[in-house]
Order: structure tokens, then C-alpha cells, then sequence
């Protein structure tokens, strides 16, 4: 990327700068849909030792130095910290410390190793260990590590007097906005993208997660912002109670009253029996949602199962398998490790039938107690089979109302 000389950098708090960088063209970030692109956060703090948090992916180089030359000479950064060796939060790491010729890069225990597997750095990188503090003149940092949120390198940087947590990939999204705060942002569109950042970055961390909220609570760290690495801003103390309560709760992993039915098809019965059992749920009172996989993106699904009660995956039978769709979908579900679900297998089949069967068995591996022996119906069902969908339905929204709270 070219720097055409018109990034500024953006004031969060007094001598406190965002300049990160922009990518409105991501769209697929590990296997997971970012249909709004992302932003690489990264922040610099003048003082009397002027401090860049983090910096961007390798090719928003000179995004980054642009927006810090807009405030401050390069050259004069003392401190770099890199909270996060992922090449979207460290790409460009070995060039800005040419340009900057730093005094010192922080990273933790992990980090120091992974940036010199990943760089093979010639330059030296200074241990910043849990719990100590940088004096930076008029303002302190204390770094904290968070080890496997989400990588065995995570940390967070924390400011005062300011309470700014820098807190990398913690309470973040993927999207690319013009607007840095998330109150100046729609509320619709801030819930989802968090939700689905969670869902599939950091649920299969869950345990981690939870560890690092109560060590934060038993600090009682005060936050006036939370800055994160992707994504907006959070800055009104609603807004930080509200996430950080979002956080408690998916990590603990809360289930709701809500049943998610995943299926895809060959000629379209299997479709008609998810139909009936979505019936059978509502019957319940419990909510349902439908997502074939022919207009379903993975991502999606994972975000919409954060909080459900139920999974129940549907799938004909090919060549004596599950669908290789269904097959995509539940590995990659698998590699999230959602806890506490109920669920079941249905589906539609020939000659055979192996398909439920293969559904059934992978959600067992996933440790989604299944409240049913897999459904399997011979071609098309009939108004019996679809009764049978329905009374499954049934028996899932029973199941769920007893064990779960009701969903909005």
C-alpha cells in the first residue's frame, strides 16, 4: 500500500494517539466471513518516552507511519510494545523498528519467542513481565499477560492515569469503519460483529477467557476506554460494563432456550423435515433458527450457536457419509468446542442411511448430548415422518425450556 500522505492520526485522549489502519477489502479472515472488512489498531502515547502500542499487518506499513508522522517525528519513539506476535498486530514489526530505532521492544515471555521465530530479529526484545510497570514520564504502563486469549503470547498493556486498557484482541471485531468510537457506530451492527468475533475467535478459550476476567476483577481495574486491536473504541462506561458483562457470560458459556437447525440437501427432503421439527420446537415456546447451508456461511453459524441450547444437524446420505458440507461445518463447529448443548441428527436417505449416523457419532466427539436417537426417513417423508419431525421438535423445546433460560 502507497502512502499518499493523507492519513492523520486521531486523538482518543490527551497525548494519546489511534494510528492504526484501515482494510475495507478483507473479507476472509482464517476461514471466517469479515463481510466488513477490519481495522489493525495500533496506538502511540507521547510522553517523555514517546510509546507505540502494537503495529499493523505488513502491508498497511505506511498507513501506520504516516498517521504517527502526522503527530510526532518516527524517530523519536523510545518504546514499542507488541501485545500480540500474530502477523495481523506484528507484520510489519521489523521494518518500524528500522525506520524508528527504537530504545526497546516489550513483548511477553512467549512473545519474545515468537516474534524471533517469526522474524528471526536481530534486534533485541525485552521481556515485559506480568505485573510489571513502564514509567513513561507523567503516565505508567503495567503489563499483564493473557495467556492463550488468544494465543500463548497474549498480553494486555494497561494506562494510567488515563485507565485505558489496551487489550489486543480482547473485546473486538472485525470491521472496517470511518467512525473510531463504538458509540458513534449503529448498535445493531456493533452487536453482531461482536458477538461473531467472540463466536469465532475466542470461544474454544473460554476457560482462559473467564480466568483472565477474574484476575481483572480481583485487580479492580478501573477502565475509561478500552482500546482494542480490531475494531472500534469503547469509551462510555455503559458500553465497557455492557461488554465486559457479554465476556462473563460467553465464557461461561450460558445457554439460552434457542435451537439451531444446520442442514443441506440433495433433493430437498431433508429441508422439509427441518421444516417440521422448527415446528416442533416452536410448539415449546422456544426459539428457532433455520440455516441451510446453501446460503449459511460457517461463521455465521458459529455465531449464531454462541448462546443456543440446541444444535440439530440435518444431512442426506452420499456415498454411505454425511454430506461433505454438513462434514465442513461440523469440524469446523468441533474446533470451537461449544459446551453445555443439547442437540440430535436427522436426515434424509436412499438405499442406505449412513448420514444421520456419521452426524450423530460427530456430535458425540463434540460433546453435544443428544436427547435422541439420530432421525432418519427413507427418500421423501411422508405426512407419519413428518409427524415424527415434529414430535422431535417437540421433545428438543420440552428439553430446553426445563434447562435453559428463554431466549429474547
Amino acid at each position: 500500500m502507497k502512502n499518499d500522505g493523507g492519513y492523520q492520526a486521531i486523538e482518543i485522549a490527551d497525548g494519546v494517539f489511534w494510528v492504526g489502519a484501515i482494510d475495507w477489502e478483507l473479507r476472509n479472515f482464517h476461514g471466517y466471513l469479515t463481510t466488513h472488512g477490519s481495522t489493525y489498531n495500533a496506538y502511540l502515547i507521547i510522553d517523555e518516552k514517546v510509546t507505540l502500542v502494537d503495529v499493523v499487518k505488513r502491508p498497511f506499513v505506511d498507513e501506520l507511519m504516516a498517521r504517527i508522522s502526522s503527530v510526532i517525528d518516527p524517530s523519536k519513539i523510545d518504546v514499542i510494545i507488541s501485545n500480540h506476535a500474530e502477523m495481523d498486530h506484528s507484520g510489519c514489526l521489523p521494518e518500524v523498528i528500522q525506520r524508528t530505532a527504537p530504545s526497546t521492544v516489550y513483548a511477553s515471555k512467549q512473545g519474545v519467542k515468537a516474534l524471533d521465530a517469526q522474524f528471526h530479529l536481530s534486534e533485541e526484545i525485552t521481556i515485559a513481565e506480568d505485573g510489571a510497570t513502564l514509567d513513561l514520564g507523567k503516565r505508567t504502563v503495567t503489563f499483564l499477560e493473557t495467556r492463550m486469549c488468544h494465543w500463548p503470547d497474549s498480553m494486555v498493556s494497561y494506562l494510567t492515569p488515563e485507565k485505558i486498557l489496551f487489550s489486543q484482541d480482547a473485546f473486538g471485531m472485525h470491521l472496517a469503519t470511518s467512525k473510531l468510537f463504538a458509540d458513534e457506530n449503529e448498535q445493531w451492527q456493533m452487536d453482531h460483529e461482536l458477538d461473531k468475533y467472540y463466536a469465532n475467535i475466542l470461544l474454544p478459550l473460554s476457560n482462559f477467557v473467564r480466568k483472565t476476567l477474574d484476575r481483572i476483577g480481583e485487580l479492580k481495574l478501573e477502565f475509561s476506554m478500552i482500546a482494542p486491536d480490531h475494531g472500534p473504541i469503547w469509551r462510555r462506561d455503559e458500553d465497557i460494563q455492557r461488554i465486559v458483562g457479554l465476556y462473563h457470560r460467553w465464557s461461561s458459556q450460558q445457554r439460552l432456550a434457542k435451537a439451531v437447525l444446520v442442514y443441506d440437501t440433495m433433493w430437498n427432503s431433508t429441508p422439509v423435515m427441518a421444516g417440521a421439527i422448527a415446528d416442533g420446537i416452536k410448539d415449546e415456546g422456544c426459539a428457532v433458527e433455520q440455516m441451510p447451508l446453501a446460503a449459511s456461511h460457517r461463521s455465521d453459524i458459529a455465531t449464531a450457536i454462541l448462546d443456543a441450547g440446541a444444535l440439530v444437524v440435518g444431512t442426506p446420505t452420499m456415498n454411505g457419509e454425511m454430506f461433505p458440507s454438513v462434514a465442513g461445518v461440523l469440524t469446523y463447529l468441533k474446533g470451537l468446542r461449544p459446551a453445555g448443548m443439547i442437540g440430535a441428527a436427522f436426515g434424509s436417505h436412499g438405499w442406505s442411511g449412513e448420514g444421520a449416523k456419521k452426524v450423530a457419532a460427530w456430535l458425540t466427539e463434540m460433546n453435544v448430548e443428544q436427547i435422541s436417537e439420530p432421525l432418519g426417513i427413507k427418500y421423501v417423508p411422508d405426512e407419519a415422518a413428518l409427524g415424527e419431525c415434529r414430535r422431535l421438535g417437540q421433545l428438543i423445546g420440552r428439553t430446553m425450556t426445563e434447562r435453559f433460560t428463554p431466549a429474547d
